[in-house]
């Protein structure tokens, strides 16, 4: 394992068309959604499939709605992401920090806290997508599963560089080598759940299970 986690990638692979801080990009809330109906559907399926109920959640680069299924009571879901009045309206988090993991990919849990970790449509967006899974790895509970979602839709200014020049099957296989760049993770599963491609967004996903520690049972 590298101690740059950027050094496993060729240089201007995390570059953006616009360089800009975040905060100041998501400084306005968007109470939007970013894919359609239907990929939304196979999002919360894919939580109902992946996260155990009464768990303690992870929704990291949340916003107003966080997808999760509506009769599944989770024990807390925790929001972390950059606009305050989304997370603030966001009726499934029980707590949110606003933080630009961008800026600062150290996430301000304790080791072993959660049951299960989101990200939907957004690590096109990370510049430092190793470092912030690697913190992934260290705050989830031993097999616990991450499940990152994404469509072909993003905002083009913000999306770094190398997914921009890859296609969706490409997209699967940059996310599998964030997640073996980081180290920390049993091998993930890649799945393409998209719904009628004629009729409405792609969906796919990338499912990472932590490792269980060296020696544990």
């Amino acid at each position: 394992m590298t101690s740059d986690p950027s050094s496993a990638f060729p240089p201007g692979t995390f570059r953006r068309q616009d360089e800009t801080p975040d905060a100041h990009f998501y400084q306005h809330p968007r109470f939007v959604t970013h894919i359609d109906e239907a990929a939304i559907a196979a999002v919360t399926r894919l939580y109902g499939d992946y996260f155990p109920a009464h768990g303690t959640l992870l929704d990291l680069m949340s916003s107003w709605i966080s997808h999760l299924p509506a009769d599944v009571p989770y024990a807390r879901v925790v929001g972390l992401g950059l606009n305050e009045a989304e997370l603030r309206a966001n009726p499934r988090l029980a707590a949110y920090v606003v933080q630009d993991l961008n800026q600062q990919p150290a996430l301000p849990f304790d080791d072993n806290t959660f049951d299960g970790a989101a990200i939907c449509v957004s690590i096109d967006y990370l510049t430092q997508p190793v470092a912030v899974l690697r913190e992934l790895a260290r705050v989830l509970r031993p097999d616990a599963p991450l499940v990152i979602t994404f469509s072909n839709r993003c905002f083009p200014s913000k999306a770094v560089a190398a997914w921009h020049a890859l296609d969706d099957r490409g997209h699967l296989a940059l996310v599998q080598q964030y997640l073996r760049a980081a180290g920390g993770w049993h091998d993930p599963e890649l799945l393409d759940r998209s719904p009628d491609p004629r009729r409405s967004d792609p969906l796919f996903a990338v499912i990472g299970r932590v490792a269980k520690a060296a020696g544990a049972s």
